[in-house]
């Protein structure tokens, strides 16, 4: 019998990963699958692939591989001409040479069995090219050679193949093998044929087992679009985006935790007698997503027993026949960007200048940025945002976060170290000054600046761009404290990022940003779509809500999904939730909060909190947030949820709340949940005790109590000045709460802002014996360092 590295041709069944040499990696890994991996219930295509020994044959039968050596003897990798004639001479040399007839025979033969295998003549098939030395973990080849799809009939099959071979020498393989390092002419194209399904009525794409943009690896990330899964790789479409978590999944949850509509209004689909087409996707198909959540379940489990059985994170095609229903992996290979990362340093910007600066205001983080100064006075005007540049504006607000993210910096005529600006730049890794009183009348459109967060409280404004150096901690090496260090998080974007902090969980998760970014919508407005009598007002909602025939619906999954990013982030660690603690100025910024919320002269002190989520015009809304907390813990699995409840005044409110926390099914004795409440009235401190008979423990917003204590407005820049947490009225405030706390063996942490900022408040707290301190992302490093010294 001939032995495998001999033969020209083997079927999946016959290759294992081993085979790399003989098949490339992509066909390796398609054999290794298909005889190992569909007893577990991995769907895979049959198929074969045509050798490196029949790549070698071809070359010596017709004589070409001595003929390739002499083109690439005056091949320059430094000349673009060079590259495009050294490319274009090569395929030209293999496309104009024959098969060997017994070659020609064999494949003819393969194709003919497929065919009979399916019961179909003349069978499609889809023709892969697959390098010998591709889909490696340090090199992955990907889109360097050719693929042809919908092949039909044994002369269009031949050719395709020849063409395959032929693409060994794309100008990009070359350019790419040159980058790598790897020798032209011990590399052979192993060509897969690979039984077609037909997606083209059906849909594809794309499955990693991390988050590409993290490298966060304990969920699946899902792309799908309808038609054939090329249109994806051309980007001339958006894709429908899911995201599982791995770790509950395997628990029997289903955590599909994360579900975005894509733009698919084109795909490709099968054209006669040969090839695709590119067609329009109709506007019923637009609006719906192209995968069920039982068909994303599936993939995801698919993708799970692949990387398991691997051991290494995956980079996976599948596709779904429109005609039978039924699910496949198409191709599998190893992710080469972030597997190989490390994510544990931390770096820190340090700018050095004798400059003075131009301008000076209250530094958000601990990062520089520069670039063209880009002022926008009006929320009308934010097309005219260019990436890259740094915002000026008077003060932002929700509306303005889709270009805040493509800032290099920001800065703000208004506000205090808790204004949107700031606390929205935080989450984005951004630096950022507020307060600065008159950014917008002293600097000019197209001027180039560089801001500078790196000096603590004051931000500072420099001419030109500054250099600065960056110093690196290795985060693993950073001293162990008894006090837990926790993290603050609202977006759910940065979740991901922030999981590699070493932090004991997250103090404090906003819904608020959930809410503005993700619903958009005032939850009442939901609530009562079918009574709404403003038409304008519907068609705005129902084209946000698509998707959604019952809108009530939509806030619960939409508000679940964006809790659940950040929960599985840190999982299994612990992850406060805060309900909504939106003011009634902001309550109404939201579509259709007009119509439910009332002007108030002093909405920071105003209906907040706890005074909402009873009353009768507000306690349905409450209940749905409710349920998407349920929804996170019942049907996601993620029980490292906890909730909070803000500003609440009395001891008789916070009965009231936990009341209907109970009457919605949410908390009950077997379930676990602990439900806190924030402490940053005065109330709070001063009936500590009564607090803790209905609450699981406290959380310290020393924002408010410091504004509340001191009388102090935290908006208004002008008088911070004047004091600030450190005053000993709020210290003797918060010494008091965590003495209680630990009395009554109860929860005790903060989540304010000041620990953040004054490395020497945080040591107070730790020296009064609190449970956690939760601090911003970008001061989590610098905090754990400044406590680790006084430890010393």
């Amino acid at each position: 019998m001939k032995i495998k590295s001999k033969k020209n041709i083997l079927w999946f069944k016959e290759i294992t990963k081993k085979d790399v040499a003989l098949v490339g990696g992509k066909n390796a890994s398609l054999g290794e699958m298909y005889s190992n991996l569909k007893r577990k219930g991995v769907n895979i295509p049959n198929g074969f692939a045509l050798t490196s020994s029949a790549y070698w044959y071809y070359l010596k039968y017709n004589k070409i591989d001595k003929e390739l050596k002499k083109i690439f003897n005056d091949f320059n990798p430094d000349s673009i001409k060079s590259l495009e004639k050294t490319g274009k001479k090569s395929r030209e040399l293999i496309l104009k040479s024959d098969f060997p007839e017994d070659l020609k025979k064999e494949i003819v033969s393969f194709y003919r069995k497929i065919s009979k295998e399916y019961g179909t003549e003349n069978i499609s098939v889809a023709v892969r090219s697959s390098a010998t030395a591709e889909d490696l973990p340090t090199a992955s080849f990907a889109g360097q050679h050719e693929t042809f799809l919908n092949i039909k009939k044994e002369k269009n099959l031949l050719y395709a193949t020849k063409q395959c071979l032929a693409s060994l020498f794309n100008d990009r393989a070359i350019a790419y093998r040159e980058e790598k390092k790897f020798n032209h002419f011990k590399i052979a194209l192993s060509v897969g044929v690979q039984k077609m399904i037909r997606s083209d009525v059906g849909s594809a794409g794309v499955i990693f087992t991390l988050d590409t943009e993290t490298g966060f690896q304990n969920v699946v990330l899902i792309n799908s679009i309808f038609g054939v899964g090329e249109m994806i790789v051309k980007g001339k479409i958006t894709p429908d985006q899911f995201y599982v978590f791995k770790p509950t999944l395997k628990s029997g949850f289903k955590p599909i935790i994360v579900k975005n509509l894509g733009r698919k209004n084109k795909k490709y689909i099968y054209k006669e007698p040969f090839g695709l087409k590119e067609t329009s996707v109709s506007q019923k198909d637009q609006f719906r997503f192209s995968l069920t959540d039982e068909e994303v379940l599936i993939l995801a489990k698919w993708a799970c027993i692949i990387e398991d059985y691997y051991k290494f994170p995956q980079d996976i095609e599948w596709a779904k026949d429109g005609q039978t229903g039924e699910l496949y992996i198409v191709q599998s290979r190893p992710e080469t960007v972030h597997s190989l990362k490390q994510n544990h340093f931390y770096e820190e910007y340090l700018v050095k200048t004798s400059q003075e600066p131009i301008l000076t205001g209250i530094a958000v983080g601990n990062k520089i940025g520069s670039g063209k100064v880009r002022i926008i006075n009006d929320i009308s005007k934010i097309s005219e945002f260019q990436k890259g540049e740094v915002l000026v504006t008077r003060m932002t607000d929700p509306d303005w976060v889709p270009i805040m993210r493509m800032a290099s910096a920001i800065i703000t005529d208004e506000g205090g170290k808790t204004a949107h600006a700031a606390i929205i730049s935080r989450e984005l890794g951004l630096p950022c000054i507020v307060g600065s009183r008159n950014a917008t009348k002293k600097l000019k459109n197209g001027r180039i600046i560089t801001v500078d967060c790196s000096q603590g409280l004051s931000g500072r404004v420099f001419e030109g761009k500054i250099d600065y150096k960056i110093q690196r901690y290795d985060v693993e090496k950073l001293p162990k404290l008894k006090t837990k260090i926790m993290v603050n998080v609202g977006t759910p974007e940065i979740a991901f990022k922030s999981s590699f902090l070493p932090v004991e969980g997250v103090g404090l998760a906003r819904e608020e940003f959930i809410i503005n970014e993700k619903i958009r919508i005032h939850p009442m407005a939901l609530l009562n779509f079918d009574k709404l009598k403003d038409n304008k007002l519907k068609k705005k909602i129902e084209e946000i809500t698509i998707e959604h025939k019952n809108k009530k619906d939509f806030f619960i999954k939409e508000l679940a999904e964006g809790i659940s990013q950040i929960a599985a982030a840190f999982w299994p660690k612990p992850v406060i939730v805060r309900f909504s603690d939106f003011k009634t100025n902001e309550y109404r910024n939201l579509i259709g909060g007009y119509l439910y919320e009332p002007k108030e002269e002093n909405p920071m002190m105003g209906w907040r909190g706890a005074s909402r989520y009873y009353d009768p015009n507000f306690k349905q809304a409450f209940l749905m947030e409710c349920e998407a907390i349920k929804r996170t813990r019942e049907i996601f699995g993620l029980k490292n949820v906890s909730v909070m409840v803000p500003f609440c005044r009395t001891p008789e409110e916070g009965k009231k709340v936990m009341d209907l926390i109970q009457k919605s099914g949410l908390k009950n004795k077997n379930d676990g949940l602990k439900v806190y409440v924030m402490c940053e009235i005065p109330s709070n401190v001063i009936l500590a005790e009564k607090f803790l008979e209905i609450f699981d423990g406290m959380s310290i917003g020393s924002n408010d109590l410091t504004q509340l204590v001191m009388g102090v407005d935290r908006d208004n820049a002008y008088i911070q000045k004047i004091t600030d947490e450190r005053n000993e009225a709020v210290k003797e405030c918060l010494s008091r709460v965590i003495k209680i706390c630990r009395e009554k063996k109860k929860y005790c942490g903060i989540c304010g802002q000041a620990p953040s900022d004054f490395p020497e408040f945080a040591e107070f707290l730790v020296k009064e014996g609190i449970e956690s301190i939760s601090l911003n992302p970008d001061t989590v490093i610098k905090t754990i360092l400044a406590l680790g010294k006084k430890k010393k």
